[in-house]
């Protein structure tokens, strides 16, 4: 029978030029430099040493390595021989130990995420962290087992057939292995165990059960697991063994009415996820994964998005327990390379065998906004068509998918290569208005009516430190992300042929290329801060959404001082009525849907308090006489200016579009100066998207006043004045 040795203690890790020093993995050596800003994180080969005795081997048996994330390519070597070499940094990968084992070992494994041009990620919004971040284990077994090192297999496939009419479900058992007589395989059900041989040909077998009185995955109502278990059999005595969770579960996807999960409408509402956190990069234990799936249950979402790549299987696990609909993808982002087809391939190949058994998972996402860093070549076409057949060929009972950036056209070729389809639009942050993303919808459903459409990614940026009675686009306040997510919310909820939708982000996540909003390498989205524990205002208005759990919230705990006579005083809560309270007196009850909205006159310092049923929540606030500077991120001298500023109508200003600013060959020479820089407070990503001809096109109409605006500190009262002078000395052609 297997062995399973956690393998996690005592390594040794060495950077270049430097001393060897003790960890303990998961580790990864960018957990500060990679969160800091600068985009100056260090990305180089680190070596990870560990010395160990020969297991005791035994008539035969087997001793296997197993690598669950190694950032983001690997070397295995075991006393000087040469034994693996694995590229992509977010799957699993093995390698057979046995023949190079002594009774004392040097196991060295070699990782690096120095750039190349043929592993993805290599241009992305966030950091791509380095080291052997995930657990490492030993496996031993006997010499007749099943397989482990194809593509990371589990070594065992479930695929379930749901005919709901019946209630029954067909199930597929597939098995590989090297050696053996038969395969036995068993499924436990609530009132019996099902019991199948299978005869072992060409290293496969495949058995199949009809499962009768099914009990459904029915998402987070009855995540209802089934376990199989198989033993691969010699002689009559057990060799091996291995088993898999599934679930049954039917689904489809209507380009009216959406997503549907065993036969019912079933909307999915939910967020994006990336796995790292402050202070700790990617390494991350099962603790750190709870935590998270607990902050998805409280919020009350039924999806996620696990982006940009694929995520630990112990994650994977808790969406399949938690009834949570997943799109899982590869990290094939922002921007093509003529050399990384085979790695996509060889990512995508990996992200199938290893998670095909979750039913949580429902599509397999094949890029994300891949025409952000280059135009939509023959190239780029046939790379995703080929990535979809592969799709459809290991997996025909799932979808394929693929997010695009605001800026792709409607009519783009890319976009219906995949069966799904979502836009990742930020009109109301990065620019724009909110309406916008209304009226891209509209228009996107009524030019294609037959095609599956979602909101892959939405969202604005929020600094907890920032806030205001009057919140702007760009001012990075906690007001302003709460006022932009109650108008996507309506928006979603008005739009049932949206087949899915997803907040960007739960989290606050690192992206060392930024330095935006008060945070430096913070992409600052989130619901929930870097921390993973101090929820946004936000957070809450989706709770009160999607929860069923009865609760009301204060928001603007953070803003306690306030400068005006009467404030604006909000509430999110899924009750259906709510009582403000001013110290201690009733001020008002109020019926509603979510957002509970109170004038409260301000005198000195008051408490305040919601209460609706048993659910109440309190905060302090009091009145100042000038605004707290320290809740501000666009300074109040960059505001001063733009409203006392003179302008002569007759030259051009930043009042100025940036399409008629373009027009003009000197002007167009001083705005493209000020893209730069504007962009490069945003990382590569940004950088490389701020040459995009269609984006250009889609700022046309927007004024250099309204960016300046929404970059903040980034550009001072005295680059301002100095830009618009400059402007000011060119006339404009009559």
């Amino acid at each position: 029978m297997r062995t399973i040795i956690h393998f996690n203690d005592n390594w040794l890790f060495r950077k270049p030029g430097e001393d060897a020093v003790p960890v303990t993995l998961p580790h990864t050596w960018n957990a500060d430099d990679g969160q800091d800003g600068g985009n100056d994180y260090w990305r180089g080969t680190a070596s990870y040493s560990k010395r160990f005795a020969k297991p005791g081997l035994k008539d035969g048996e087997r001793c296997f390595i197993e690598f669950l994330g190694a950032a983001m390519t690997a070397d295995v070597i075991l006393n000087g021989k040469p034994l693996a070499h694995h590229e992509g940094g977010y799957s699993a990968f093995r390698a057979d130990l046995t023949d190079a084992l002594e009774d004392e070992n040097l196991l060295v494994a070699n990782a690096d995420n120095s750039p190349n041009d043929r592993v993805y990620p290599q241009m992305a919004d966030f950091t791509f962290y380095g080291g052997l971040y995930r657990d490492v284990n030993l496996i031993v077994v006997p010499a007749e087992h099943f397989e482990l090192t194809k593509d990371g297999t589990p070594g065992i496939r479930v695929t379930p057939e749901v005919r709901l009419s019946a209630r029954e479900a067909v199930v597929t058992v597939e098995t590989w292995q090297n050696h053996g007589s038969e395969v036995r395989i068993e499924i436990p059900t609530e009132k019996h165990t099902e019991f199948r041989r299978a005869e072992i040909r060409d290293g496969h077998t495949v058995a199949r059960f009809i499962l009768k009185n099914v009990r459904l995955w029915d998402g987070v109502d009855d995540p209802y697991l089934y376990t199989v278990t198989a033993k691969l059999v010699k002689n009559g005595e057990v060799m091996d063994e291995i088993s898999a969770r599934f679930g049954c579960r039917e689904f489809r996807v209507d380009p009216e009415r959406g997503f549907f999960l065993n036969g019912r409408s079933y909307p999915l509402r939910g967020v994006s996820r990336h796995q790292d956190r402050i202070g700790l990069g990617n390494a991350l234990t099962v603790k750190e994964h709870e935590e998270d799936m607990a902050a998805v249950r409280e919020l009350g979402a039924n999806t996620l998005r696990l982006a940009h790549y694929q995520h630990a299987q112990a994650f994977y696990d808790l969406c399949d327990e938690n009834g949570i609909v997943v799109w899982a993808e590869i990290p094939y982002i922002s921007k093509h390379m003529t050399n990384g087809k085979a790695n996509a391939v060889r990512q995508m190949r990996e992200l199938i065998t290893q998670c095909f058994n979750h039913p949580s998972i429902v599509c397999w996402g094949l890029s994300n906004e891949i025409t952000a860093g280059g135009a939509v070549t023959e190239e780029v076409l046939d790379d995703h068509r080929e990535l979809n057949e592969l799709c459809h060929e290991m997996d025909p009972t799932r979808l394929t998918v693929m997010a695009h950036a605001f800026m792709l056209e409607k009519e783009s070729p890319l976009i219906p290569i995949t069966d799904l389809a979502g836009y990742n639009l930020y009109f109301g942050w990065y620019l724009g208005e909110l309406e916008q993303n209304d009226r891209f919808f509209d228009e996107y459903h009524a030019m294609y009516p037959d095609r599956v459409i979602g909101f892959s990614e939405y969202g604005a940026d929020a600094n907890c430190a920032f806030h205001s009675s009057r919140p702007e686009k760009g001012d990075y306040t906690e007001e302003y992300q709460c006022a932009y997510h109650e108008h996507i919310l309506k928006l979603i909820e008005e739009r049932p042929y949206l087949w899915a939708a997803y907040v960007w982000n739960l989290f606050d996540f690192a992206a060392d290329g930024r330095d935006e909003g008060g945070k430096k390498g913070v992409n600052q989205k989130g619901l929930v801060e870097f921390d993973h524990k101090t929820k946004k205002d936000a957070f809450y208005l989706y709770k009160a959404a999607w929860s069923r759990e009865r609760f009301v919230h204060l928001c603007g705990k953070r803003y306690a001082d306030r400068a005006e006579e009467i404030t604006e005083i909000k509430v999110y809560s899924n009750c259906g009525t709510v009582t403000l309270r001013v110290d201690g007196k009733e001020l008002e009850t109020k019926t509603g849907n979510r957002v509970f909205v109170f004038e409260v006159p301000l005198v000195g310092e008051h408490k305040i308090e919601a209460v609706s049923g048993g659910c109440r929540d309190t905060m302090t606030i009091r009145r100042t006489a000038e605004p707290n500077p320290a809740y501000l991120f666009v300074r109040q001298a960059v505001i001063n200016w733009f409203d006392t500023a003179d302008y002569n109508p007759s030259c051009y200003s930043i009042k100025d579009t940036m399409g008629e600013l373009s027009k003009n060959p000197q002007t167009a020479a001083i705005l493209g100066r000020m893209m730069e820089k504007l962009a490069a407070r945003r990382g590569d990503v940004a950088k490389e998207a701020n040459n995009n001809a269609n984006l250009r096109q889609m700022m046309a109409g927007l004024s250099l006043e309204s960016l300046i605006r929404q970059a903040g500190d980034g550009v001072p009262p005295e680059m301002i004045r100095s830009l618009n002078a400059a402007l000011q000395k060119i006339r404009k052609e009559n």
